[in-house]
């Protein structure tokens, strides 16, 4: 073969074939041939702009990092005032301990904080310590401080804009801090794009206040938008600061929690107040989360909330709270999130037992003790009334007309026709019983029972005595007594055949939601005696057979060993169909097939991860509702006192299993009021 490579002459220089090429000389050549180098280090102004964005990405930031600072400055008294939603303009003044002018120059660089005596992360006792909030405000705004020390001649001023540093210039100034802030992100246009509108932007900065405002009530507070006072309030304890700022209604329904748990490292102590089920909001914004004097939005704590309130408030709404948790230092990180709204717990489980346990335990009393209603309010807790059993027994032939309550146990042979005041003619000529209330409730088994006022003669149910504004059993004995030991009063008639009016010692009147009570009533005992190791059941005399949508029926049999320890007893029949051999003895006698659907709507609508507990829990509320008296149901006497007793010695009985309010409390003074007597 002809070789085709032409000669090489001596003077050529060697021409390597590139599948020869040396590893020496490939990297001899890739040295001589390196591109400038693609990384490269930021100034300083780019970096300020990136890390605001970071720290201040609204008005509210810029307005909560300020806030914080005077506080952890010794602040007595803080005024916020802000225009344009915030955008234009924001002004803090405060009487903390001041800047001289040194400090001053210092407090706008990077990283620079009077927060951190040491190095040490760990125990972080102030709200800030990153030394970012200021640098990052000027960076992306126009900034002016003017500071005075509270021992100083005179004050000093510095101006930042757009990351610039203007000099300290002596100023005129009180003691304190003067914070103003105008057209935030004037140098970051496109982050400015991105604001909402003036108005979303101040509610926004609103929240932030409100919520620094709860966290520390010591300290005197006044915001200001568009000239407007939104509030001013002055220095003042937890309670009117809560009540304040949560608004009428829900001071109203105000409870005291207070819970100790000792630690390793210290105790843990939540404090604060909690509100009634019957008080809850579509959003979580009502809730004053503070840990250690910060107001975070922490999802351990918001969860542990959630949780307590599950079984009492309805689904989708949220609880109004305001709580304080203090524990040492060194149990929690503050160093996790670049707003310092999240902390990481060293123990979160402790944390969530010891919030779920208080609330749970206040959120179980009974009717008309622990748990006020809407419009009731109290500081103080009443002592735990322990759960009744509700067992209940089917009353003699002849006895009350209307089928037995589950959960009841009316006195038998008392014929409900002796037992209901009669309104008609009859009334007219003095024919009504001679009893009141409080005698016939008396026979029917219900011990010391409830001061109402009586009936005699021709007087009406509720009439009072001549010459008398107060209940005959008011007279005979302490009042006081008889309300705390049946706040729910007694029984004087049922209205549209759903309400019952009922009357207490101390003269409120009480309205009842008959359906929603004794759903509740069902729900715990059903889930007190699957606790118990099971709820009991009835088989049936005939099993019902209940067709269902395949995926449903699978759902069902999937879930059968469950359904088994709530005393619902299940087995397949066939594709799409269920076979019903047992039901729980405390639904009475329901229908199997209405039943059997609503519980696979609600398996349906489970999350799977869900814990076990919670699914039955939903599942007993869905059985509750079937094993309930209905609106439109005559109650006799007997059977409306004995729901009263029962509400008044059941867990969490002033919500049904949906959230919904099961009675409502009116005092003379609210009824005076909607009559125009005040």
């Amino acid at each position: 073969m002809t070789d085709a490579t032409p000669p090489r002459s001596d003077s050529e220089p060697a021409r390597q074939n590139p599948l020869r090429f040396g590893p020496a000389h490939h990297d001899a050549e890739i040295m001589t041939r390196q591109p400038a180098s693609r990384i490269r280090v930021l100034p300083e102004h780019t970096v300020n702009r990136i890390a605001a964005g970071e720290v201040i990405e609204r008005p509210a930031a810029a307005v909560k990092e300020i806030v914080e600072n005077a506080l952890d400055a010794g602040a007595r008294r803080i005024s916020v005032v802000l225009m344009g939603g915030g955008i234009d303009r924001i002004e803090v003044t405060d009487d903390g301990s001041g800047m001289t002018a040194e400090e001053l120059g210092l407090c706008v660089l990077r990283h620079a904080t009077s927060k951190l005596a040491d190095d040490n992360l760990i125990r972080i006792d102030t709200l800030g310590f990153r030394g970012e909030a200021l640098p990052s405000i000027g960076a992306a705004a126009r900034l002016e401080i003017t500071s005075r020390p509270r021992d100083g001649d005179h004050a000093n001023a510095i101006t930042v804009e757009g990351g610039t540093v203007g000099p300290v210039v002596p100023a005129a100034g009180a003691p304190g801090t003067r914070i103003v802030v105008r057209d935030l992100f004037f140098a970051t246009p496109a982050r400015r794009k991105f604001l909402k509108n003036p108005r979303t932007e101040a509610e926004h900065a609103e929240a932030v206040v409100r919520r620094l405002a709860m966290a520390s009530p010591g300290t005197a507070f006044r915001l200001e938008n568009e000239g407007r006072v939104v509030f001013d309030l002055p220095a003042q304890e937890r309670a009117p600061r809560v009540a304040a700022l949560l608004g009428a209604e829900a001071a109203g329904a105000m409870l005291p929690v207070r819970e100790v748990r000792q630690g390793p490292a210290g105790d843990m102590v939540l404090s604060g107040y909690m509100c009634a089920p019957a008080i809850s909001r579509m959003t979580a914004a009502a809730q004053g989360l503070v840990v250690n004097g910060r107001p975070v939005a922490d999802p351990v704590l918001k969860t542990a909330v959630r949780v307590a309130y599950r079984d009492v408030i309805a689904h989708g709404r949220h609880p109004v709270v305001a709580l304080w948790l203090d524990l040492p230092p060194e149990e929690l990180d503050v160093n996790v999130h670049p707003a310092k709204t999240e902390l990481r717990f060293r123990d979160p489980a402790a944390v969530r037992s010891l919030v779920i346990g208080a609330l749970g335990r206040i959120l179980a009393g009974a009717a008309g003790t622990d748990v006020p209603g809407p419009g009731v309010s109290t500081f103080g807790l009443t002592e735990h009334r322990p759960a009744l059993n509700l067992a209940w027994s089917r009353p003699a032939r002849g006895g009350i007309r209307a089928l037995p309550l589950p959960g009841f146990s009316p006195t038998q042979g008392v014929s409900e026709a002796t037992l209901v005041p009669s309104y008609g003619p009859e009334a007219a000529s003095g024919s009504l019983p001679s009893g009141g209330v409080a005698d016939q409730a008396a026979g029917l088994g219900l011990a010391a029972s409830p001061a109402a006022r009586t009936v005699t003669g021709s007087l009406g149910p509720g009439s009072v005595a001549p010459g008398s504004d107060r209940p005959r059993s008011d007279r005979d004995g302490p009042a006081e007594r008889q309300a705390a030991e049946y706040p729910l009063g007694a029984a004087v008639a049922q209205v549209l055949d759903t309400y019952i009016i009922a009357v207490a010692a101390d003269g409120n009147l009480i309205l009842v939601d008959q359906h929603a009570a004794h759903e509740r009533l069902t729900h715990e005992a059903i889930r007190t005696r699957m606790l118990d190791g099971g709820a009991p059941s009835q088989p049936l005399l005939l099993p019902a057979v209940v067709d269902l949508p395949e995926a449903d029926a699978n759902r069902l049999l999937a879930r059968a060993e469950e359904l088994a320890r709530l005393g619902l007893e299940i087995e397949s029949f066939g594709p799409g169909a269920i076979l019903v051999r047992a039901l729980p003895t405390a639904l009475g006698a329901p229908e199997a097939a209405p039943l059997i659907r609503d519980i696979a709507d609600e398996l349906a609508e489970l999350d799977e991860t869900m814990a076990l507990s919670a699914r039955l829990d939903a599942v007993i509320a869905r059985m509750a509702c079937h094993g309930s008296i209905r609106a439109g149901r005559r109650l006799g006497q007997a059977e409306m006192d004995a729901l009263l007793r029962q509400m008044e010695a059941t867990p969490r009985a002033a919500t049904c299993s949906h959230g919904r309010p099961t009675f409502l409390r009116l005092s003379k003074a609210e009824i005076e009021t909607m009559f125009g007597r005040r």
